[in-house]
């Protein structure tokens, strides 16, 4: 398995149709914010899609965005569009790519890494606490949740990630 970053990656129309086969309609948004080429406009240039991959088949998906379904909160950046294969669930997969998000936000110098969801007691096991709740940009509320990821995290998890 690896992760593989959609802007960066050679084969992107097949990623894009790997994730149009989600069912899920946020995922199925995703797509079509990807297909029209959309996503880095509305959730901001720096977007990137974390992409986990085992021999060409998608396993789970995310985005790192400075901007969410929460909007003009001063809080950035964001996790969304978190979604992993039916057949694939209960392997904890998401959570490599919730992870590889968050060592990414340290090291770009962000002290929190955020997710609004509607789901309550899912991010906790990555290390996730809740926030507050926030409204969404349809006007519902929204649980917000954030993980710190500044410096002194970031340095641990490379050090754990070269061995030492």
């Amino acid at each position: 398995m690896r992760i593989e970053e959609y802007f960066g990656c050679e084969n992107q129309e097949h990623w894009l149709s790997e994730i149009s086969s989600c069912s899920w309609s946020a995922g199925q948004y995703l797509y079509e914010l990807l297909r029209d080429h959309m996503l880095k406009k509305l959730c901001g240039e720096s977007t990137i899609v974390l992409m986990l991959e085992e021999n060409g088949k998608l396993i789970s998906f995310c985005t790192l965005a400075e901007e969410d379904d929460i909007r003009g909160s001063g809080f950035s950046p964001w996790i969304g569009f978190v979604y992993t294969f039916p057949e694939k669930r209960g392997c904890r997969y998401a959570g490599k790519l919730l992870q590889a998000a968050s060592d990414l936000a340290g090291r770009n110098g962000n002290d929190y890494v955020y997710i609004s969801t509607m789901e309550s007691g899912l991010y906790e096991k990555y290390g996730f606490s809740f926030y507050r709740i926030m409204k969404d940009i349809n006007g519902e509320d929204s649980r917000v949740y954030r993980k710190y990821v500044g410096r002194s995290f970031s340095r641990q998890s490379e050090k754990e990630a070269d061995g030492v």
